[in-house]
């Protein structure tokens, strides 16, 4: 019996969060194992394997994408956005974060990072949903504990929290406007 031939491996340069990647990886490699095991991003869940679960979304373009249905080699010259990458720049939760926390919107947190890129994009898209818009918005994640309700919650009190720092954003940049104008 001859050795078998060892997997060609390719250069994948990876844009994940902001910062760059380089990383090796058979033509095979899921995204979300690169994620994971090559680039040491463990805040992306993979669930089913197939699709269907939703614990591995992020987004790739701004788009929620299921991570294990896409190869790394096909991401490249992507800007990807795990779970680990939706903080504000200065490190306190986005708003979707922060209505997760402040609506009990999750559990055993299995199913989190998924809902959570998939609901910042769906805002993204639809920054003032209706109950039933913010249901239609989850439904294609799976959560096994919630129930869903403060899930559906968290999505309505991220829209209201985004409106409220848009017109705390816009009121400190009136307010530094009217002082440039006194000076």
């Amino acid at each position: 019996m001859s050795a078998p031939t060892p997997e060609q491996l390719h250069d994948v340069r990876l844009h994940v969060n902001g910062s760059v990647h380089e990383v090796q990886v058979p033509a095979r490699r899921l995204l979300s194992d690169a994620l994971r095991h090559d680039c040491g991003l463990t805040g992306t869940h993979v669930g089913c394997e197939h699709g269907v679960c939703g614990a591995c979304t992020i987004l790739v373009d701004g788009r929620p994408v299921r991570s294990c249905l896409m190869l790394a080699v096909s991401a490249v010259d992507s800007e990807i956005t795990t779970v680990e990458g939706l903080t504000e720049a200065d490190g306190s939760l986005s708003p979707v974060q922060q209505a997760f926390s402040d609506c009990h919107g999750l559990q055993c947190g299995f199913c989190t990072p998924g809902f959570l890129t998939t609901i910042t994009a769906g805002l993204a898209e639809n920054p003032d949903p209706t109950e039933d818009e913010a249901r239609e918005m989850v439904a294609g994640n799976l959560c096994r504990c919630t129930g869903y309700q403060n899930i559906v919650k968290s999505v309505l009190r991220a829209a209201d929290i985004e409106r409220e720092r848009g017109l705390e954003a816009r009121s400190a940049r009136t307010s530094t406007s009217d002082g440039e104008e006194d000076a």
